[in-house]
């Protein structure tokens, strides 16, 4: 029987370059929330999202070196957990850094996406989707633990409509989640900029060149952009 894991990691920011300060996971007998101190400081930007201060990590112990680490890196890299975190390959590559490479995986964050192909939600990220989808929790937002409460319920969710969808059971509907967390998403439409609400196929009609662009940007960025990256490889045929 496989053991639903639900994540959620706080860091010094959202690029490659940044660390783990803080890992919350909830199983179904254990919460868990812990505090460490990075090898680099928290910025005061990551602060105002988290609340999570350089003063606050000063005595804490850096995670490998702490209690907590191999009781971590045992739960989640056993062949029978699944970990689930909102979008996922963030989380996954802050954990790596710290030696954790998790067996299996669910993203909730690509789930919501393959389950919404008409593209009907304006984001997704999980925050909106807690309240776009009336998810009712007593659940502090940007607060590992609290993300995690609420991810377990988005989870529950987005598996219930697999398994209506897909005609399912409850084991198969976690192998297919895993499998659609496994490749990135392919979107269809841009929600930014000046192509804002129009669709890729019809931008690369008339713009080529600002979809050329956009990949040079997103593969040049440091911020964790593998959907966007597999998208406009897929639309510019690359």
């Amino acid at each position: 029987m496989q053991k639903i894991i639900f994540f959620d990691t706080e860091t010094t920011g959202n690029t490659e370059k940044d660390f783990l300060c803080q890992i919350a996971y909830k199983t179904d007998s254990e919460n868990f929330v812990g505090l460490y101190k990075p090898p680099i400081k928290v910025p005061a930007e990551a602060s105002a999202v988290h609340h999570i201060t350089n003063k606050i990590l000063e005595d804490k112990p850096a995670f490998k070196e702490s209690n907590d680490f191999l009781k971590i890196k045992e739960l989640f890299e056993n062949k029978d957990s699944v970990v689930v975190a909102h979008n996922a390959p963030f989380d996954l590559m802050i954990i790596k850094k710290e030696g954790i490479v998790p067996v299996n995986f669910i993203c909730t964050l690509r789930l919501a996406r393959y389950l919404d192909p008409d593209e009907k939600i304006e984001k997704y990220n999980l925050q909106y989707l807690r309240y776009f989808l009336d998810i009712e929790i007593d659940a502090t937002a940007h607060d590992a633990l609290g993300d995690v409460l609420v991810l377990e319920k988005l989870y529950g969710r987005l598996k219930k409509k697999i398994i209506e969808q897909e005609n399912i059971n409850e084991i198969e509907a976690v192998k297919k989640m895993i499998e659609i967390s496994s490749h990135p998403s392919l979107f269809k439409s841009i929600k930014f900029g000046k192509y804002n609400g129009k669709k890729i196929d019809e931008i690369i009609k008339v713009d080529r060149g600002y979809l050329e662009w956009l990949l040079a940007q997103k593969i040049e960025s440091d911020q964790i952009d593998e959907d966007w990256i597999y998208t406009l490889k897929h639309y510019l045929g690359k």
